[in-house]
């Protein structure tokens, strides 16, 4: 029996093909195993900017100077999109599997073709309880700095009964926490919505409400341009679809945002962020800012941060401008130094800090539901469980540390009452 290790860097995209690959080389008479024992070594990699492309990199050279012996794969979206270099270049690499599609590199790495993997069946990466689901693949939006549609293609939108169906599995096997991710979930199903453009997202979410028990769906990657207003009554409808929303708005700065082929700008994004907290005022929000894009002036960067202070979001992440080839930014004049952009960077991020804290601050007292996710061991007699509440999205927001005067079972929603902060944590008693 072969035995076989996979490494899955990038996004949350990437880790549902990663569980769908696991699903398939196990099916076809493989077994998963540690890196040391593995025959073959998959690195489902990520090519998304310049700083993943060395990641996936240096594990395939990390795990050829670790494990001589194996057989290394590079497969996933830095092998879709420079193939012919990475065969010519990465010679740690014994095969570059060009493809993202689970069941291809399944079918090219045993030699037969598959079966496709059950989605709802698969094995999960995630923690206890909790599960992505992708319900569209590829992106129509078109950002200019953005290298996705050469990696995966324009927006596929999978048909609605077929993610009921996984939905319904994951459910199932007892998933309390499902998470909807496409590059653009605001854009599911608009490649099919004719000359209204207007997509199927609020359709999707009241099939999936119609279940019943107690579980959450969070939505994650909601375009600002083309925000689905329609889900907002869903929210305040039903308390099992999280008013959490993850907005890329990216900029400010009209000229900027321009630039980067978005139609809105700081004044259309701040009233977007008003309507959202005046109709759910619990509502959490997150977004992501690119400093040093070509054309950002001193000018552009003191509207974000303006943009930034008048916002008020409750988690932010910042990135430098990568400059991706065949995009169309890529050809664009007067980037600002990466110094430049870093100490932008910095300055957002610092002034992130307290906007959080202020905002985390207003659950102190609340009465929140948490997805319990591992003990926290080495703490003395204390039972602490490390979790999440609605407003913390898997890996990348803060965390709620629970005190509880019993066990407490990982992948469970338990009711807890939030104590006090510390830094970007809650601290709760059960």
């Amino acid at each position: 029996m072969t035995r076989f290790h996979l490494e899955s860097l990038g996004c949350a995209k990437n880790q549902v093909d990663s569980e769908l690959l696991i699903s398939c080389l196990s099916a076809g008479g493989w077994a998963l195993s540690e890196s040391a024992d593995a025959d073959v070594i998959i690195v489902n990699s990520c090519g998304f900017i310049e700083s993943a492309k060395r990641e996936s990199v240096n594990a395939v050279l990390s795990f050829r100077k670790r494990h001589p012996t194996a057989k290394i794969v590079l497969a996933g979206c830095l092998a879709v999109r420079h193939a012919k270099e990475l065969r010519e270049s990465l010679t740690e690499a014994d095969v570059v599997c060009p493809t993202s599609d689970p069941q291809r590199i399944a079918g090219e790495l045993i030699g037969a073709a598959l079966a496709a993997a059950d989605p709802g069946g698969r094995p999960l990466l995630s923690l206890p309880g909790s599960a992505y689901v992708k319900i569209a693949e590829g992106c129509d939006n078109r950002c200019t700095f953005c290298a996705i549609p050469l990696m995966r293609g324009a927006l596929r939108s999978r048909t609605i009964p077929d993610i009921k169906a996984e939905f319904d599995a994951l459910r199932r096997r007892g998933v309390q926490e499902i998470c909807l991710v496409a590059q653009d979930s605001a854009s599911f199903g608009a490649e099919t919505a004719g000359k209204s453009g207007r997509g199927a997202l609020p359709e999707l979410l009241e099939t999936l409400l119609q279940a019943e028990g107690r579980f959450w769906i969070r939505l994650l990657y909601l375009h600002p341009d083309h925000f689905p207003y329609d889900i907002i009554p869903l929210m305040q409808g039903d308390p099992r679809l999280l008013p959490y929303f993850d907005i890329p708005f990216q900029h400010s700065a009209k000229d900027v945002l321009r630039a980067m082929g978005r139609r809105g700008d700081g004044k259309t994004y701040l009233a977007l962020v008003e309507k959202i907290r005046a109709a759910l005022p619990g509502a959490a929000l997150r977004s992501t800012f690119l400093t040093g894009f070509p054309g950002e002036s001193d000018a552009d960067f003191d509207d974000l941060l303006d943009f930034q202070k008048n916002a008020q979001l409750e988690w932010a992440g910042v990135f430098c401008y990568s400059r991706e080839e065949g995009t169309p930014a890529c050809a664009f004049k007067k980037r600002p130094a990466k110094k430049r952009a870093a100490e932008r960077k910095t300055r957002l991020e610092e002034a992130q800090i307290p906007i959080s804290g202020q905002r985390l601050d207003r659950f102190i007292g609340a009465q929140l539901d948490v997805l319990v996710e591992e003990k926290i061991e080495g703490e003395g007699e204390e039972n602490l469980f490390l979790g999440r509440a609605y407003l913390n999205a898997p890996d990348v927001d803060g965390a709620i540390v629970v005190e509880s005067s019993g066990e407490l079972h990982t992948g469970a929603l338990v009711s807890a009452q939030i104590t006090a902060r510390a830094d970007f944590d809650l601290q709760a008693e059960a």
